[in-house]
């Protein structure tokens, strides 16, 4: 039997594509009317995403969906953070629950092409490794064979804990949970001889333990592990603006631009910095912002190391070093792509 025409059908998508393009520009002016971001998190996880006792939430991957906020309200309190489960992140983000998700999350092929999502950036580059307790007499985990592991389910991670043993033909077991929390309770409860995770988690629970200088983080990176917000796919609008406000903090760093001396700076004659702050140019309309957007990230987040230092640097508990989340200049990944 035969079908419609080639040209009705080529029209039926083209249609179908325009509706879908134009349903999916619509998280903008969503966020504005509500009058505030709703930003998928963490359920706690120290340094990228957890609140405290008072309900504050704090974190690298917080701080982004403040700054996005600044951007939009330039106020960064009008983000309401809703934490979501690994197992339910994506279907939170998916289903419009929340406007984008900032929650370490690994971006990966199928990730990006098969849930109807997009990465635009990466805001922290990491790695998967194990952590032991030092008792164990352990100093790699190439000498884990056999050794029972602590995982998170419905993550990357049980792929990569896979693979990594089944190269180097090791045993092992997997004693899996729902959640990085309960992963680490059964890791200190004796439940299983290591806890697997990336290494920022691993350093992250580490800080939270009895005695955490009894547990040591092995040396081995087992995956490649770019971490970043996600938005819905179709939404290039959205997606610009997400991008774009990671690239300012990381200019902004780059350039001297601090949450100290931003207002100053609006005096500077630097070119890059007169654009970056919308001194010159109208670059902020190109991202339906206004043209100040830059100065309101920096004013109440703060450049990309700030925010860096204070979550997870040195200056904080996990004392995290910089690594491959310093500036490009620096020999790190983070590369702030030119505000022009």
């Amino acid at each position: 039997m035969r079908g419609p025409p080639l040209v009705s059908i080529a029209f039926g998508l083209t249609a179908s594509l325009l509706a879908t393009g134009a349903s999916a520009q619509a998280t903008l002016n969503s966020v504005k009317q509500k009058g505030f971001l709703t930003c998928g998190s963490n359920t706690g996880l120290a340094g990228f995403g957890q609140p405290d006792a008072q309900g504050n939430w704090t974190g690298l991957d917080v701080d982004l969906c403040r700054a996005i906020a600044a951007a939009i309200f330039d106020d960064p309190t009008k983000v309401r953070f809703i934490p979501l489960a690994a197992k339910d992140r994506f279907t939170a983000l998916q289903s419009g629950e929340v406007d984008v998700l900032s929650r370490n999350s690994t971006m990966t092929m199928s990730r990006d092409t098969q849930l109807g999502l997009d990465f635009p950036v990466i805001n922290y580059y990491d790695g998967q490794g194990f952590m032991v307790r030092k008792k164990l007499g352990v100093s790699s985990a190439k000498e884990l064979n056999g050794a029972s592991t602590c995982t998170q389910q419905g993550t990357t991670t049980e792929l990569n804990l896979a693979d990594y043993f089944r190269a180097n033909n090791l045993k092992y077991q997997v004693v899996a949970f729902s959640n990085s929390d309960e992963a680490f309770a059964g890791y200190e409860a004796g439940r299983c001889d290591a806890l697997t995770n990336d290494r920022a988690g691993l350093y992250s629970v580490r800080s939270k333990a009895s005695a955490p200088d009894d547990h040591i983080v092995l040396p081995e990176i087992i995956s490649k592990e770019p971490l970043g917000p996600a938005v819905r796919h179709g939404d290039n609008q959205w997606g610009d603006i997400v991008r774009w406000t990671h690239m300012a903090m990381l200019d902004a760093e780059e350039l001297g631009v601090t949450k100290a001396n931003v207002e100053q700076m609006n005096t500077s004659e630097n070119p890059e910095i007169k654009r970056l702050l919308g001194t010159e140019g109208k670059l902020g309309e190109a991202i339906c912002l206004n043209n100040d957007w830059a100065v309101r990230i920096i004013r109440h987040v703060g450049n990309y190391g700030e925010s860096f230092e204070r979550n997870v640097g040195e200056g904080s508990p996990l004392k995290i070093k910089r690594g491959l989340n310093a500036l490009w200049s620096k020999g790190g990944l983070q590369y702030g792509i030119p505000v022009r």
